[in-house]
């Protein structure tokens, strides 16, 4: 079942609200990994957490569009991302050493000020002009939580010593289950998440491809049919 723009805002804000109380409770925990690299290859922890309040940011930028414009599919909108990587990582070391001297104050104000900005467009607005393009603003909440679980998870990973996680459970399955709807979109296959923290990163380019690990995470709805193999398809962002 696919989520309508109040599942997704709902589950945007308790991503964030889970996440930001995370972040709140690390302490010197944070202090002390901030410069150290994250498991996203070429970023530290800091811009790791920096980046948070760029995602945010994202929904401060939106606009309005022209009537009649056609908006990007979610996938179009995600599949944006690898010619612009080096350009995001750009902007967001700029941002870590804007905010470096009170980061998680700064990032929770971006998160604020995009809160307010969703509570202006939902009640007039079906597509936004969005960074990368005009999408539809329930498709631009999506991709904000799927930045979130994402990072979440890149952060709860880089902090192996902590033991409370930082990814809302209601959130990983949302961003699950629209990842899996790209996929199927695209081949046509009845299939279904089994295991939604390894689908999305298999889906996201965090773990490697393969076989194996795609069965664990998914599996075929008819028992006669199989997981295809997704290795061209994969990842998603």
């Amino acid at each position: 079942m696919t989520a309508d723009l109040a599942e997704a805002t709902a589950a945007l804000r308790t991503q964030w609200d889970r996440l930001e109380r995370w972040l709140g409770s690390l302490d010197d925990t944070l202090d002390d990994a901030v410069d150290q690299p994250s498991v996203l290859d070429g970023w530290t922890v800091g811009e790791l957490v920096s980046h948070l309040g760029r995602a945010m940011d994202a929904l401060v930028a939106a606009g309005p569009v022209a009537p009649g414009t056609n908006p990007l599919t979610l996938a179009e909108y995600l599949g944006t991302y690898p010619e612009r990587a080096e350009q995001i990582a750009q902007v967001t070391r700029a941002l870590d050493d804007e905010i470096a001297a009170d980061r998680l104050t700064a990032v929770s104000g971006y998160a604020r000020r995009a809160f307010a900005r969703l509570d202006e467009l939902s009640p007039t607005e079906t597509v936004v002009q969005a960074r990368r393009g005009p999408i539809t603003l329930r498709d631009m909440v999506v991709s904000r939580v799927i930045e979130l679980v994402v990072h979440a998870d890149d952060l709860e990973r880089s902090l192996p010593g902590v033991a409370e996680k930082a990814v809302d459970r209601g959130a990983l399955d949302l961003v699950a289950a629209e990842l899996l709807r790209i996929v199927v979109t695209r081949g046509g296959w009845s299939l279904e998440v089994v295991d939604p923290r390894l689908w999305v990163r298999l889906a996201t380019g965090r773990t490697p491809y393969d076989v194996d690990d795609l069965a664990r995470a998914l599996a075929p709805l008819h028992t006669s049919d199989s997981v295809p193999d997704l290795g061209r398809m994969l990842p998603l962002l």
